[in-house]
C-alpha cells in the first residue's frame, strides 16, 4: 500500500472544482503538524485538501449537501489507507451548528469558512442553482425541504418583493415579483430557464452585462437555504471553539454576508465605536481574547482572477484567538 504524499495529495482533487483562494486560506490557517480543524463548507474538498497537504492533522469536514458528504467519506477512506496521520472526520449538518456537532471535540486551532455555493452544485443543472443551465428550479443544498420552485409559486408578491430586495438587493423588486405572479398563473414555474427569461421580459440589462435574474436567483438561494441565518450563527459560536492561537478564517462572495462578518470579527477583537465617557473605566477597557491580523479583505490575485473568474468577488476576513477560553483551560490545547 502505497503512502501519500502532501503534494499528491493536494493534486489529487477534482479538475472541476477550484478552491477560492486556496493559497491565501493556507496562509490566514498557517495549519501544522497535530493541528484540529473544522472545515464548516466541506464543498469539493479543496480546503480539506489544502489543510491535509500542508500539514499531518485532523480536519472535520462539515456539509449539509448528501453529495458532498458522500466526497468527504471518500476521502476520509483514502486517508485511512494512504495517510493515516492525516485524518478527515465526516460530520453531516450544517456549518451554523457546528457548535452543537463538536462541542466535544473543542478547541480547534483553525475554522474555515466559504459562504459561497460550491462549483458542483452550481456546474449540476439538476441542482438548479443557475439559469446557465436549464433545469428544475431547485437550489436546496440540503436536497430537503422547501425548494426554489415552492417558493416563486407559493409565496405572496409582498413576501417574493422582499426576498429580492433584500437578500438579491435589486431595486426592481417589486416589478420582478409582479411578473412572477402573473406567470405562474398561467402556468407553474418549475425551471430555471422559465423563471431567467421572466426576470429578464421586465429587467433591462445594465452596463456591467450581469445577467438580469442574477440578483434574484441569489435571493431566492439565500432564502431557501437560510444562508445568511446559517452565517450569522456561525458567527455567534465559531470564535468561542478556538484554541488560544487559533484562527476563524472566512470567504464571502457578496456585501450581505460580507458586512455581517466584518462587523462580527471586529466586535470579537474589540474595535467597536467609543463607548459612553459615562460608562464605568473597568468595563470601557477589558482587553478582547481576538485581534484581527488585518483590517482590510484580503483578495484574490489578478492571476488568480483570470484563471477563476468566480473569485473576482471573494472577500477573506480572519480573527485570531490570542487568549485562551476559559471553557477549555486545561484541557486540549
Amino acid at each position: 500500500m502505497n503512502a501519500i504524499t502532501p503534494l499528491a495529495l493536494l493534486m489529487d482533487h477534482d479538475p472541476g472544482h477550484v478552491p477560492v483562494m486556496l493559497a491565501e486560506i493556507l496562509d490566514a490557517l498557517s495549519p501544522h503538524d497535530g493541528g484540529r480543524y473544522i472545515d464548516g463548507t466541506f464543498g469539493g474538498g479543496g480546503y480539506t485538501r489544502g489543510m491535509l497537504s500542508h500539514a499531518a492533522c485532523t480536519v472535520w469536514g462539515i456539509d449539509r449537501d448528501p453529495t458532498a458528504i458522500a466526497r468527504a467519506l471518500a476521502l476520509s477512506a483514502d486517508l485511512e489507507s494512504r495517510a493515516p496521520s492525516r485524518k478527515l472526520v465526516t460530520v453531516p449538518g450544517t456549518f451554523g451548528a457546528m457548535g452543537e456537532l463538536l462541542a466535544d471535540e473543542a478547541p480547534f486551532d483553525g475554522i474555515v469558512l466559504d459562504i459561497g455555493v460550491s462549483s458542483y452544485q452550481i456546474d449540476e443543472a439538476e441542482r438548479g442553482f443557475s439559469f446557465r443551465h436549464d433545469g428544475p428550479l431547485d437550489m436546496r443544498m440540503s436536497q430537503s425541504g422547501r425548494s426554489a420552485a415552492d417558493l416563486v409559486n407559493e409565496a405572496e408578491a409582498d413576501e417574493l418583493a422582499d426576498i429580492i430586495y433584500h437578500y438579491g438587493e435589486d431595486r426592481m423588486s417589486r416589478r420582478i415579483a409582479a411578473a412572477i405572479i402573473r406567470a405562474r398563473a398561467e402556468e407553474p414555474i418549475r425551471t430555471t430557464a422559465r423563471l431567467a427569461d421572466i426576470v429578464r421580459s421586465v429587467v433591462r440589462p445594465d452596463k456591467t452585462g450581469i445577467h438580469p435574474a442574477t440578483r434574484t436567483f441569489q435571493a431566492l438561494r439565500i432564502a431557501v437555504n437560510d444562508e445568511l441565518g446559517e452565517l450569522q450563527r456561525a458567527l455567534d459560536t465559531a470564535p468561542g471553539l478556538l484554541a488560544e492561537g487559533g484562527r476563524l478564517v472566512i470567504v464571502t462572495f457578496h456585501s450581505l454576508e460580507d458586512r455581517l462578518v466584518k462587523r462580527a470579527l471586529a466586535q470579537a477583537a474589540g474595535r467597536v465605536s467609543r463607548p459612553s465617557r459615562h460608562e464605568p473605566m473597568t468595563e470601557r477597557f477589558i482587553a478582547p481574547d481576538f485581534v484581527l491580523p488585518h483590517t482590510r479583505p484580503v483578495l484574490a490575485s489578478e492571476e488568480e482572477i483570470r484563471r477563476n473568474p468566480r473569485s473576482r468577488s471573494a472577500k477573506l476576513r480572519s480573527l485570531l484567538r490570542t487568549a485562551p477560553s476559559a471553557s477549555f483551560r486545561g484541557s486540549r490545547s
